[in-house]
């Protein structure tokens, strides 16, 4: 049951389905929490739905439930520009967090250097008061020292969380590759939090990522402001373990 509510308050309930109706966003914000067991950390959502996904998680009283929205996804372009202005236009729409698609693929194809400039642009688009979360695609670099780099290059950069994947590649979050993320996280500090994206549907499924954190960087680290699932498949066995009562969000399997 422990795991059960560490894993509720760390999740990012999402959908990115680019033809899901109004009322689908809408039903996964009102069911963004178990009532006498908590709520999860964030909805996230594509920008055009910030607004109305604050009105109604408020209305539903999930009030302590951050408004996420996604930048250069899942495409990973490397335009640091337009990607910046991606993240402005998503702070000004009311985001509290952005997850930004890294430009991976410059990456693993030699250009080491680009990425930080990408990731330092999109921080200071973000101001003082959005987090920016980075998503590595750890997936698709796969080799762990290209997903060292690109770890390294995020951190440089001043994101906020590293994330593994967006959920749109064939492999997604691996506890191979968390383990890479949290040792730079916590060889710079631990400072910077982590996700674990894509995949992710059952308990089991994310109890390594949790037994990671707390050997790597304490057993009070992974709190929710420092540690997410990206994960909406995962509120169903959340809610069997806790015996809580909601309607269930629709999954859209990120």
């Amino acid at each position: 049951m422990e795991l059960a509510r560490r894993a509720l308050a760390a999740l990012d309930l999402t959908c990115l389905d680019e033809a899901a109706p109004p009322a689908r966003i809408e039903a996964l914000c009102r069911s963004a929490g178990l009532p006498r067991c908590g709520a999860a950390a964030a909805v996230c959502v594509y920008p055009e739905y910030l607004r109305s996904a604050r009105a109604w998680l408020d209305h539903a009283g999930w009030r302590t439930v951050q408004v996420a929205t996604v930048a250069n996804f899942p495409a990973g372009r490397d335009d640091g520009t337009a990607a910046a202005g991606e993240v402005r236009r998503a702070v000004s729409a009311g985001a509290d967090e952005v997850d930004v698609v890294f430009p991976w693929r410059a990456l693993r194809d030699g250009d080491a250097g680009r990425g930080e400039a990408f990731v330092a642009a999109c921080r200071e688009a973000c101001g003082p008061s959005a987090r920016l979360k980075i998503i590595l695609e750890t997936g698709a670099l796969q080799d762990p020292a290209l997903i060292r780099s690109a770890s390294l290059a995020a951190l440089r950069g001043g994101a906020d969380f590293l994330k593994t994947s967006t959920g749109r590649t064939a492999v997604h979050a691996t506890p191979e590759a968390a383990e890479v993320m949290l040792r730079c996280i916590a060889d710079h500090g631990g400072a910077c939090g982590f996700k674990a994206s894509g995949g992710l549907r059952h308990l089991v499924d994310v109890a390594p990522y949790f037994a990671l954190a707390d050997t790597l960087l304490g057993p009070d680290w992974a709190s929710p402001t420092r540690f997410r699932l990206g994960a909406s498949s995962l509120f169903d066995a959340i809610r069997a373990e806790l015996g809580g009562s909601a309607a269930s969000p629709p999954a859209d399997g990120y």
